[in-house]
């Protein structure tokens, strides 16, 4: 049985990369988390960009636990406000601030501006590493879309940009999309059903 270990303390996240990563399992690919191997410490995201931020956490799990890992990272790119607040999403407040603090700042900077002003991208950059080859292979994925002047009514507990993210395509709340559509856009999804195959090819060799 070949191993596999999804590097997130994010309840929400881990359900969906579990999700993007089912097909692993037909292939005896075992799924692990970070409480299944006894890991709290997080390292240091100190990259410039998501993949350089994904790398790091990959490869600090993956050498902690001697085994293939995956990590990912992204955020909510705003261009009105230079990019913000871009590697700084979770943290944009520091580590402490809560969902709605971050949904109330986001508004409050862009109290008073034009829809164009409003476009954002949601972004998400995954990184699979393997320490015993060292391999590293990344893919990247966003969401265009735009940031509504009020939350969704149905925000998603450790998503906050979502209750305030309207997805371009279908225009409305990510946080309301039917399962249908969210699995069809969604960015991380999309990232990890390209990256499966190459990580079978790596694993199952």
């Amino acid at each position: 049985m070949k191993k596999l270990l999804i590097a997130t303390s994010n309840k929400a996240k881990l359900e969906e990369i579990k999700y993007g990563l089912k097909e692993l399992e037909k292939e005896n690919i075992k799924l692990f988390t970070l409480n299944d191997v006894g890991v709290e410490e997080e390292p240091e995201e100190t990259g410039q960009t998501f993949c350089e931020n994904a790398k790091i956490k990959a490869k600090s799990y993956g050498d902690l636990t001697n085994l293939p890992t995956i990590a990912d990272d992204g955020g909510l790119i705003i261009p009105y406000l230079n990019n913000e607040p871009g590697v700084k999403s979770r943290r944009w407040l520091g580590y402490k601030a809560s969902d709605q603090e971050l949904i109330d700042y986001t508004l409050k900077r862009l109290k008073n501006t034009s829809k164009t002003q409003r476009i954002a991208y949601l972004q998400t950059c995954i990184c699979f590493y393997l320490a015993k080859k060292n391999v590293f292979m990344f893919q990247e994925e966003k969401i265009k879309g735009y940031i509504a002047e009020k939350p969704s009514n149905k925000p998603t507990n450790g998503y906050p940009f979502r209750a305030l993210f309207i997805v371009e395509k279908y225009q409305k709340y990510y946080d309301e999309l039917t399962e249908k559509q969210h699995n069809l856009i969604n960015h991380r999804l999309k990232a990890l059903k390209k990256l499966v195959p190459k990580i079978k090819e790596v694993l199952l060799k």
